[in-house]
C-alpha cells in the first residue's frame, strides 16, 4: 500500500484542495518516484515541487498550464484521457472560467506546499504567455495585431505540420469520420465559395485569410477575384508565395490590413472565416457596420465563428486560453451573433451548426502534432509546441461536450438580387 506521507500522496492531497473533489481522479507520480492515485487512472508525472508552488500561486486551470507549459508537469499518457478526468472531477473546465477553490481549499493546498518545501515567490510565467497591457486598451488596431502575432507569428512550417496540405486553421466539414482531414478541408472551402454564391469575375473579400487558402480556392475553382487581408505578416508572407506559384497573382491579391481600414469596397461577397472571436461584444455592432458598408447591394456576408453555449459568454482575462492561446478572444453565443448581424442591416439567409465537425477537425490536429513531435518541437519550441498541445485537447473535449459551438451563418445585404427562392441554394 502506498504510504499516506509519500511525495505522491501529498501531491493528490493537494489536487484534490485544486479541484474540490474527494479522491484524485488521476495517478501522481512524484518527482522522487512515488506514485499515489487510483489505479488504472490517467497518470501525470509531477517532475518538480515548481509545479506545485504555482498552483498556490494560481490555484486552478491556469497554474495547471503554467506548469505544464513549462515542463513541470507531463501527461504520460492520452492526453484526451487525462484532460477528461481533470474536467469531470470538479472545478476545471474544458472551456470558460472555472469556478476558484474555497478558502478552505487554499488554505489546505498551502499546508500541502509547505510539507513539500514547495513555499516561495511567484515563479515567472512560462515565456510563451502573452503579455499585451502596453499595447493599450483591448481591440485597438495596435493591440490587435499584437494578440494576433502572438498566436499566428509563430512559424509557418509549424502550422503546416499542424494542419496539414490544405493550411486551414479553421472547422473542416467531415462527410463521416472517415473522410480525412484535407478533403474535410477541400470540402469546407467549396461550401463557403457556394454559400456566397461566387462567380466568374466576383469581388470576394477574405477577412482573415489566413495563408490564403480560400482566396486561393475561390480564384481556381470559381474565378473570383479575392482581396485576403490579415494582421499577420507571416500569413501573408506564405499566402503570396502561395498565390505566386499558383499563376493566381492577376487575380488574388493578399494585404496586411485591418478590416476597419479596407478603402474598396463595394465587395460581391465577404467570408470572415473564424475572425469575428478576436472582435469582441463590444466590437461587434462596429465590426458588421464595417463589412455591411463594404458590400454591394445584395452581396453576401459568411460569418463563420465558434460560440459559447454553457450559460452567458464574457471575457476572462486569467483562463489559459487567453492567457496562452488567443489573448483578447472572445466568444459570442449563437443568439449574439445573429442579433448583431440583423441589428446592422443584414438579412439572415441561413445559420448551420457544425460543433461535431470542429471536434473531428481538432482531433485530427492533434493527432498530426503527437506524430511528429519532435520536429514540432524543433520548429516552434517545447513550451509552444505544449501550448497547442493542451489547448487543441482540451477544446475538442468541449466541442464535443457542447460547451462550444461553430456556426455559419449567411446574411446579406437588402437593396440588390432578392433572397433566392430555392432553399440552400448552394447545396
Amino acid at each position: 500500500m502506498e504510504s499516506e506521507e509519500s511525495v505522491a500522496a501529498l501531491l493528490a492531497v493537494a489536487v484534490r484542495s485544486v479541484l474540490g473533489v474527494a479522491e484524485a481522479p488521476v495517478r501522481l507520480r512524484a518527482w522522487d518516484g512515488t506514485v499515489a492515485g487510483p489505479e488504472g487512472a490517467p497518470v501525470i508525472g509531477v517532475r518538480t515541487p515548481r509545479a506545485l508552488r504555482r498552483l498556490v500561486w494560481a490555484p486552478g486551470e491556469l497554474g495547471l498550464g503554467r506548469a505544464y507549459v513549462a515542463g513541470e508537469l507531463e501527461i504520460e499518457g492520452d492526453v484526451f484521457a487525462t484532460l477528461s478526468a481533470l474536467t469531470s472531477a470538479g472545478r476545471l473546465a474544458v472551456a470558460g472560467p472555472p469556478p476558484a477553490p474555497t478558502l478552505r481549499d487554499r488554505l489546505g493546498l498551502v499546508r500541502t506546499a509547505a510539507r513539500l518545501g514547495a513555499l516561495g515567490p511567484e515563479p515567472a510565467p512560462p515565456p510563451e504567455e502573452v503579455r499585451l497591457r502596453r499595447f493599450g486598451r483591448r481591440h485597438s488596431r495596435a493591440r490587435d495585431a499584437a494578440a494576433i502575432a502572438h498566436h499566428y507569428d509563430v512559424s509557418n512550417d509549424f502550422y503546416a505540420l499542424v494542419l496539414g496540405s490544405s493550411m486551414v486553421y479553421s472547422c473542416a466539414v467531415w462527410e463521416s469520420p472517415a473522410t480525412g482531414l484535407d478533403a474535410a478541408q477541400e470540402a469546407k472551402l467549396d461550401l463557403v465559395c457556394r454559400k456566397l454564391g461566387l462567380v466568374p469575375g466576383a469581388r470576394l473579400l477574405d477577412v482573415g485569410c489566413g495563408w490564403g487558402s480560400l482566396a486561393l480556392h475561390a480564384a481556381q475553382r470559381y474565378g473570383a477575384h479575392v482581396v485576403g487581408i490579415t494582421l499577420s505578416a507571416a500569413q501573408a508572407e506564405l499566402a503570396r508565395r502561395r498565390v505566386a506559384e499558383a499563376g493566381l497573382a492577376d487575380r488574388v491579391e493578399i494585404r496586411v490590413q485591418d478590416y476597419r481600414d479596407v478603402p474598396d469596397g463595394p465587395y460581391d461577397a465577404v467570408a470572415s472565416i473564424g475572425m469575428a472571436e478576436h472582435v469582441g461584444a463590444a466590437g461587434m455592432a462596429g465590426y458588421v457596420r464595417t463589412l455591411h458598408a463594404l458590400l454591394r447591394p445584395g452581396g453576401r456576408l459568411l460569418n463563420h465563428a465558434i460560440a459559447w453555449n454553457a450559460g452567458s459568454p464574457g471575457w476572462d482575462p486569467d483562463t489559459f486560453i487567453t492567457r496562452f492561446v488567443f489573448p483578447d478572444g472572445e466568444l459570442l453565443d449563437l443568439a449574439g451573433t445573429v442579433s448583431a448581424l440583423e441589428d446592422g442591416g443584414l438579412e439572415v439567409l441561413d445559420v448551420e451548426a457544425l460543433r461535431r465537425h470542429y471536434a473531428l477537425t481538432l482531433r485530427a490536429w492533434v493527432e498530426r502534432l503527437e506524430k511528429h513531435w519532435d520536429h514540432a518541437v524543433s520548429l516552434a519550441g517545447p513550451g509552444r509546441a505544449r501550448v497547442w498541445r493542451l489547448y487543441m485537447a482540451a477544446s475538442a473535449l468541449a466541442f464535443e461536450a457542447g460547451k462550444l459551438g461553430v456556426n455559419q451563418v449567411l446574411v446579406q445585404r437588402p437593396g440588390g438580387d432578392p433572397p433566392p427562392m430555392r432553399r440552400r441554394d448552394w447545396v
